[in-house]
């Protein structure tokens, strides 16, 4: 076994990855000999492997730092979902997708939901329902833990979610290996879950909507000044460890979009801070 380092697109972390020795070859050896036509010959034994980081690769956590989850929810919700989507990417920065499988209509639609669960380990996809709560019906919902329960395994089979990961929809609440808190603790949809080996997701912190407008309703600087006092205060679900909720559709109109690439900017002047993606969240990563 081997360990292979590299570095998050922030360039803020050393992550330290152990693979298989045998995954790796000498790469592109040229033979001696070559055809009369003087092209080169590689021999195919000799081509370098590169395996990519699959979802869920631990991750070694630096008590210096202060790791930021950005978990954006609804996917496909374009053109709000394309322009967060840019806008992580110009920054460099990691972000979970928690999608919803009755958003994913048309080949557009699909083809974006397909980028994303693709883009790993920048993006991540997972699982918020395939009727985000039999459509905003959160009673029913809940009410109804095997149609729940379906209705996940549902969206992880349409949407090729690669983690067992979800968000309750319209709920905040955690739950990993048998510890569950939250507004629904207690409800038996939430304890199936977790006996199948899902982890549920919440949030520290959201970027919430204005009102009825698709738009968010605080500022960049009003984000950051709030998560910054969430760190400060130790008012987090885990020490050094932020998960921060927001919605695609907030991020529609330039002016927004505008707003959420000054929130990462803001964010990156920081040094202690990296962005990661939810599955390496302590309660995720570390599994029993």
């Amino acid at each position: 076994m081997v360990s292979l380092s590299t570095f998050e697109p922030n360039n803020r972390m050393k992550k330290i990855y152990t693979v298989p020795l045998a995954l790796y070859a000498i790469a592109f050896t040229a033979c001696n000999n070559k055809p009369a036509d003087n092209k080169s010959v590689v021999d195919s034994s000799k081509i370098a492997v590169v395996q990519k980081a699959l979802p869920g690769t631990p991750i070694r956590y630096d008590s210096s730092k202060r790791y930021i989850f950005l978990t954006w929810d609804d996917s496909p919700q374009p053109p709000g979902t394309t322009n967060c989507k840019n806008v992580f990417k110009t920054e460099g920065v990691k972000a979970t997708f928690f999608s919803v499988g009755f958003n994913q209509v048309g080949p557009f639609k699909k083809r974006l939901i397909d980028s994303i669960r693709n883009s790993y380990p920048q993006f991540l996809l997972a699982n918020h329902s395939f009727s985000h709560g039999f459509n905003d019906k959160y009673s029913k919902f809940y009410a109804m833990p095997d149609s729940a329960y379906n209705d996940f395994m549902k969206n992880e089979k349409e949407l090729q979610v690669p983690v067992k990961i979800i968000r309750l929809p319209g709920n905040n609440t955690w739950a990993s290996n048998g510890n569950i808190h939250g507004q629904k603790a207690e409800n038996p949809l939430v304890k199936r879950l977790d006996s199948a080996g899902y982890k549920i997701v919440g949030w520290d912190i959201e970027w919430g909507q204005n009102g009825k407008l698709k738009e968010p309703r605080e500022s960049a600087t009003e984000m950051v000044a709030r998560i910054n006092q969430k760190f400060e205060d130790g008012m987090t679900n885990e020490q050094n460890m932020i998960v921060i909720l927001s919605h695609d559709r907030l991020f529609e109109k330039k002016q927004f979009a505008d707003s959420l690439t000054r929130f990462i900017s803001l964010l990156k002047q920081d040094p202690r801070n990296v962005f990661e993606t939810i599955d390496h969240y302590p309660s995720i990563q570390n599994k029993k």
